[in-house]
């Protein structure tokens, strides 16, 4: 493993990198890895702004918002609403540095009155738009989906980042998802690239998941991150409580694994700057 060193404190804030966090197979550690890597990236004296783009709200819920069908303005009321503001919605949350725009089940419904307008796809990019000065990172986490709303983040961003549970099946979607990232690389946002591929859920002790390991590495190279998440009961515990596992159990594996990734990450996307 190579070590990646603390990266520099920044003296000004922005323009906001916007990155998906995607992948259309659900239980893949999208949810876990945007919390606790924005939490991550927020120590490092970043300024993250994290969307809660699924309808199923588990973002919002894994940051102490409750029960987020109780909340009074969500993502879908900016989406469908005219009038409101996206300053409006963002939430603060309990990490320093980091906020939420929050999302509910009304999202669900986005999707389907979303289809007959003018230009669908470039619509959730055009509402960030208004706070992208405001951040160093703006990371959308996605639904377990390739549909309008899945487009929508990809159109808005920049990178994409794809966890990928450390299981047979998990690679036998990712064709799937390339195509549909080759598809808007071609007709929506030539801008937009991979990040890189995350290895999550993994179990040193089993051959099956060294195995999966290996063949992710053989299959996208240079693009899978160094840092590896293992799998812990740790990160459901920090989920019960609502707090990154970085505030939660600081000093555990998994909080120090996605530090490492933090600053993996952010020397990346240094060079793509």
């Amino acid at each position: 493993m190579p070590s990646f060193p603390d990266p520099p404190p920044l003296s000004e804030h922005g323009p906001a990198r916007i990155v998906s966090v995607c992948n259309q197979k659900g239980g893949v550690g999208k949810t876990t890895t945007t919390i606790n890597l924005g939490a991550s990236l927020a120590e490092q004296g970043r300024r993250v702004l994290l969307v809660d783009f699924d309808p199923q709200g588990a973002l919002s819920v894994g940051l102490g918002k409750g029960d987020p069908r109780q909340l009074d303005l969500t993502i879908y009321n900016l989406l469908m609403e005219r009038g409101v503001e996206t300053e409006e919605v963002i939430l603060e949350t309990s990490v320093e540095g980091m906020d939420l725009l929050p999302s509910n089940i009304d999202l669900s419904g986005a999707e389907v009155q979303l289809v007959h307008e003018v230009g669908r796809e470039y619509i959730l990019g055009g509402l960030l738009k208004p706070v992208v000065a405001d951040y160093d990172y703006i990371m959308i986490d996605c639904q377990p989906s390739l549909g309008l709303l899945t487009v929508n983040a990809l159109t808005a961003s920049q990178g994409v980042l794809v966890p990928l549970e450390c299981e047979y099946f998990a690679m036998r979607g990712v064709a799937l998802l390339m195509e549909t990232i080759e598809k808007v690389q071609a007709r929506l946002n030539q801008e937009l690239s991979i990040d890189g591929f995350l290895a999550t859920m993994y179990d040193s002790r089993t051959l099956h998941t060294r195995e999966v390991l290996g063949r992710i590495v053989d299959a996208f190279g240079e693009k899978v991150f160094h840092t590896v998440i293992n799998r812990t009961v740790r990160f459901p515990d920090a989920t019960v409580v609502g707090e990154p596992i970085t505030r939660f159990d600081p000093s555990s594996m998994g909080a120090n694994a996605y530090r490492e990734l933090a600053k993996e990450v952010l020397q990346r996307w240094h060079h793509l700057m």
